[in-house]
């Protein structure tokens, strides 16, 4: 396992030590999907569940998929509208990578809570 990742190979969410790259092996398009994504209604304090779909025309990086998770983990806790939360992660994610944001599409489908679904992209 190359030295420069902190989180791969760790159990605990105490390693997280930010987005983790690696050098694009020569692929074309990435596409990552998680349903383990939560975040905290910023009004009312209750907790959102997620769906996020993440694609992006790698350049020279690749995200590293176990740094992604423990990321997306970080939000449990916090406060976020949907539509707020997809920019901040679409502009995290475009910066690991050194793309521009455009480059990067996120996908975040709130699960139903008081009968409605919200799906924000950027």
């Amino acid at each position: 396992m190359p030295d420069e990742f902190v989180a791969l190979g760790h159990a605990g969410s105490e390693h997280y030590a930010g987005l983790e790259t690696f050098p694009n092996p020569g692929v074309a398009r990435v596409e990552l999907e998680s349903d383990e994504l939560a975040a905290v209604c910023p009004v009312t304090g209750q907790p959102d569940l997620y769906t996020a779909s993440i694609e992006y025309a790698p350049d020279a990086l690749c995200l590293e998929s176990k740094s992604l998770k423990l990321y997306l983990m970080r939000f449990r806790n916090e406060g976020h509208f949907c539509e707020a939360l997809a920019v901040r992660i679409r502009d995290d994610l475009a910066e690991a990578l050194r793309l521009e944001p455009g480059a990067v599409h996120v996908g975040l489908r709130q699960k139903a809570r008081g009968g409605i679904t919200i799906t924000a992209s950027v």
